[in-house]
């Protein structure tokens, strides 16, 4: 009988460790912290599956700061550059996992027309509007709506109204962005909008992803993108309206390649908006990304046409992230799945176009797996 009783309190004791190597025994949503900043509240929620696999998200900028997914060995590891202090959100950084509006990339000449109207926007880039303005989404406290599990899925809801001409933008908009981690490893955007008058839109996410746990450049990374063609830049970046096939060129990643030899070639990194070959308005594979040695692998799925792919070459050394860990150069890549850049200015392009009564829906996925699978 006492043998029976230790085996048992050995297998309880057992049970306890894993749960607490994986942070986690059942699907789960909380509210870990707060801080006050003027008459708003900053608010952190931590979500988890069953797997283990955990998620930050912040209503500051309706971001995503923190995702914690295991390698080929079980190891579980940071995934997105981001910081452990919500005070640091408020300072300097390029945007880690903000939600990015009223419109996405870049508009020329900060300007564009609709109905017959023309409006102009903030210049807050040599000249040309980018990222809805200084005071962008990436800069506003959304509302929490509300957070809650169902089935194999927890969520959260944060809302915000974007006023009349804030930025430039005619009409009040009201957006709401949904976070959902599933028990399939996968964490799904779900993004909608309303308007009052005529505007354009174009929402993406700004997470910074490093498959190494965060410890090393992504550059060995091995990276493949579904799409044959790139909406040709000018020299400061803004599409001219032409379509440039990749065959031949570095933006060739319709086989899965690093991306190592090819930035050491052209002596930086990328930031180019790829047209996505879809053919529907469901969410369809975008990229694949795979980092060797971890085994970690993320796939991405859009409903979106195209996606700005961003490997910056700036040193992030002046940030300090998870874990007091210091991010350095090719430390993140972009997968920013968007209508895009400078659309409102190009006929040919899909249309960004709002309009009273009709609702704006995206819905972007993020999948994470190992080699192993």
């Amino acid at each position: 009988m006492k043998v029976h009783i230790t085996i048992l309190w050995i297998t309880i004791l057992l049970l306890s460790v894993s749960c607490m190597q994986t942070d986690l025994c059942q699907l789960s949503i909380s509210k870990e912290n707060s801080i006050s900043n003027g008459d708003k509240t900053i608010e952190f929620f931590k979500l988890i599956n069953e797997n283990g696999m955990s998620v930050k998200v912040t209503n500051y900028a309706a971001s995503l700061t923190d995702v914690s997914v295991p390698d080929k060995q079980g190891n579980f590891e940071h995934v997105v550059l981001g910081f452990d202090s919500l005070k640091n959100y408020l300072g300097k950084h390029p945007k880690f996992g903000a939600t990015i509006g009223r419109f996405a990339n870049r508009i020329r000449n900060a300007e564009f027309s609709l109905n017959g109207q023309t409006y102009h926007l903030e210049k807050n880039n040599k000249g040309h509007s980018i990222h809805g303005g200084t005071h962008g989404f990436n800069r506003q406290i959304f509302d929490t709506d509300t957070f809650y599990t169902v089935k194999d899925t927890a969520i959260v809801i944060f809302k915000y109204r974007s006023t009349h001409q804030e930025g430039g933008f005619p009409g009040n908009l009201d957006i709401s962005i949904a976070y959902k981690l599933t028990n399939h490893n996968e964490i799904i955007l779900e993004y909608t909008a309303v308007t009052d008058k005529p505007t354009v839109v174009n929402f993406t996410n700004h997470s910074y992803f490093n498959l190494t746990g965060c410890k090393a450049p992504v550059l060995s990374h091995i990276y493949m993108i579904r799409a044959d063609s790139i909406t040709l830049v000018d020299s400061i970046g803004i599409p001219t309206g032409e379509l440039m096939s990749v065959t031949g060129t570095e933006y060739d990643y319709t086989s899965a390649l690093s991306a190592e030899m090819r930035i050491k070639k052209m002596g930086k990194g990328y930031d180019i908006n790829y047209k996505l070959n879809k053919s529907s308005d469901s969410p369809e594979l975008a990229a694949i990304v795979v980092e060797p040695i971890s085994g970690r692998v993320l796939k991405a799925y859009t409903t979106e046409p195209g996606m700005q792919f961003y490997i910056p070459s700036s040193n992030m050394d002046y940030l300090t992230g998870h874990g007091g860990r210091i991010y350095g150069e090719y430390y993140g890549f972009c997968l920013e799945m968007q209508h895009f850049p400078n659309s409102p200015n190009i006929p040919q392009f899909p249309t960004t176009s709002l309009f009273p009564g009709n609702t704006y829906r995206q819905t972007t996925v993020y999948k994470f797996e190992t080699l192993s699978e």
